[in-house]
């Protein structure tokens, strides 16, 4: 983890370092305040909240976002004006600032609070670093401690992003929304799915858009070649160093929300992927199967082996999701292993 940030490698987060968390948050030239919401969320140390905006990004510490991230800190958050403002070079100081995402609606469980920020885990996002989730800073503003309402269908976004538009005849776009993201479905209408926001608010989603399945059924099919296939939907798409929603990933956001829609939970950095599963030798590996690349024995980028002896990765800083030859030569040097995670 922390090699990965000394070389600035291309892969996702590293560790959310000790010793480096404020006891107080004020308003300077280096310090981002998120915009304060009419109304802010309850949400209490050792309790549950809910992501409140289409993407949530966790910070390393309060301290961490930029000027240029303000976009990102607010309630609704702007993301695509976000990632339109930035330069390659802000890109790039990502690393090191920021770690990992969390979508709307995904359950957080908060541990401190400092200022306008609060610290939280994500259960869903398993790491080395914390037992209960992946650790990091949020906004307040853009949490909600409201439980989301039991429905026995859960409809989850299958497109690169779709718009929530509002619940009536215009169905005006409201917020855009990632691939991944799971809400209550509380209706049906025409070529619209209802459903219901953390918040609260009913929106309207087109039919084609989401899969709508039990709380407990996988989105996608559970096979290899439909990871790949869903890897392939976000060719072109820019790398976003932390990212992990269907406005840019980086390597491991994008493996490990694309098994997450298939019901699989996996560790959200390539270096504890690389640990679990199942190895695979080069001769048997399938599509669907985890390709891992090392520098001095230490992962710092994964990718998903397509067949036909191709991979679908997030490689770095600059590039974009692209399907290129395993045999590559940049990528054939520091090959590691493969994992499999659906037999």
């Amino acid at each position: 983890m922390m090699t990965r940030l000394a070389l600035a490698t291309s892969c996702a987060s590293a560790l959310a370092l000790p010793g480096l968390v404020p006891m107080s948050v004020s308003a300077s030239a280096s310090v981002v305040a998120p915009r304060a919401a009419s109304v802010l969320p309850l949400v209490s140390v050792g309790q549950n909240a809910w992501v409140a905006v289409s993407v949530t990004t966790l910070w390393r510490t309060p301290r961490s976002a930029r000027t240029v991230d303000q976009l990102a800190l607010t309630n609704p958050a702007s993301i695509r004006r976000w990632l339109s403002r930035m330069t390659l070079t802000d890109r790039r100081g990502l690393n090191g600032r920021a770690d990992t995402q969390a979508l709307l609606g995904d359950r957080v469980i908060v541990v401190a609070r400092s200022g306008s920020w609060v610290k939280v885990v994500v259960p869903e996002q398993p790491t080395p670093l914390n037992a209960r989730g992946y650790p990091g800073w949020v906004p307040t503003v853009q949490l909600t401690a409201i439980r989301p309402v039991a429905s026995t269908w859960v409809a989850t976004v299958v497109a690169r992003t779709t718009f929530l538009r509002t619940d009536d005849a215009a169905a005006n776009p409201v917020t855009e929304i990632s691939f991944g993201t799971r809400l209550p479905r509380v209706g049906a209408t025409g070529r619209w799915v209802r459903v219901m926001t953390p918040t609260g608010r009913v929106r309207r989603v087109y039919a084609s858009a989401v899969a709508v399945r039990t709380p407990s059924a996988a989105a996608l099919p559970v096979t290899g070649s439909d990871v790949v296939r869903t890897a392939q939907m976000f060719g072109g798409l820019a790398y976003l160093w932390a990212g992990r929603s269907g406005f840019g990933f980086d390597c491991s956001g994008l493996t490990s929300l694309d098994y997450r829609a298939r019901g699989v939970i996996i560790p959200r950095d390539a270096d504890a992927q690389a640990n679990k599963g199942t190895a695979v030798s080069s001769r048997a590996r399938r599509p669907g199967d985890l390709l891992f690349y090392a520098t001095r024995g230490h992962v710092h980028h994964v990718s998903i082996y397509a067949g036909s002896g191709r991979m679908v990765q997030a490689p770095r800083t600059g590039s974009t999701v692209q399907t290129i030859a395993v045999s590559t030569p940049s990528y054939a040097r520091e090959f590691a292993g493969a994992r499999r995670y659906i037999r």
